[in-house]
């Protein structure tokens, strides 16, 4: 553990390490544990909700996330919410051996301001059905918690335009009941319905067939047992 010393008010713990860290260590940091940077930004520039100053970095599941998690207590413990779980032990210890504060996108009301934090980072943005799509996971967005920092270190470049510019938009139209739509965005009811069908079990195992068809998708790497839990959590039987 980073070693930690004492605000003098007696208010805020200060780490050494936070000072010295950088967006480079972070990355790498996060991806050990099957992690990776979703977005950065400064809050000061990027008027984040609810920050103001040093850095926010995003955090979200790697391709190598779930081969590290069915291996984890929280899974192999068959208690409720084992995602949510890890990312509060795994972060948690990021930010503690960082000198960070975590915050997470679940355990609320309140909740944390995590679509803010998204759309600012200028790596995530709306997509034509109204879904958040990401420069590298497309519509499979799974971000599971946030390192905030209080010094400002130096970030990448981020690409500056949606992945969805020059798309065709196939998300738009390859809902069999068109619960999510360019028109309408998301009907909600209209999911839920075509998921207790027969035809919609081919949803709840591969997943949502909109997200799918955005062709940045693929980049999540995302494997066939993950899509199926995070469907039954979403639709429970």
């Amino acid at each position: 553990m980073a070693g930690r010393s004492t605000d003098p008010t007696g208010m805020e713990p200060v780490s050494s390490v936070s000072a010295q860290v950088t967006y480079q260590e972070v990355e790498r940091a996060a991806q050990e544990v099957g992690l990776i940077v979703m977005g950065a930004q400064h809050p000061r520039e990027s008027r984040a909700k609810q920050l103001d100053t040093g850095t926010l970095i995003l955090l979200g599941t790697a391709a190598e996330f779930w081969p590290r998690f069915i291996a984890s207590p929280e899974w192999t413990d068959g208690r409720s919410d084992p995602v949510d779980r890890w990312s509060s032990r795994v972060i948690g210890e990021l930010a503690a051996d960082m000198g960070a504060k975590p915050y997470f996108p679940f355990g609320g009301p309140p909740y944390t301001p995590f679509i803010d934090w998204a759309l600012k980072s200028g790596r995530t943005y709306q997509s034509p059905v109204g879904a958040l799509v990401h420069d590298t996971v497309g519509m499979l967005i799974s971000y599971r918690g946030a390192l905030h920092f209080p010094m400002e270190f130096d970030l990448p470049p981020v690409p500056g335009s949606s992945p969805c510019t020059d798309c065709p938009a196939p998300c738009t139209t390859a809902c069999p009941v068109s619960a999510l739509n360019a028109d309408s965005f998301y009907d909600v009811e209209a999911c839920h319905g075509y998921l207790d069908t027969q035809a919609g079990q081919t949803c709840m195992t591969s997943g949502c067939m909109a997200r799918l068809a955005c062709p940045v998708s693929e980049g999540a790497g995302r494997q066939p047992d993950q899509t199926a839990h995070h469907m039954k959590a979403f639709h429970p039987s």
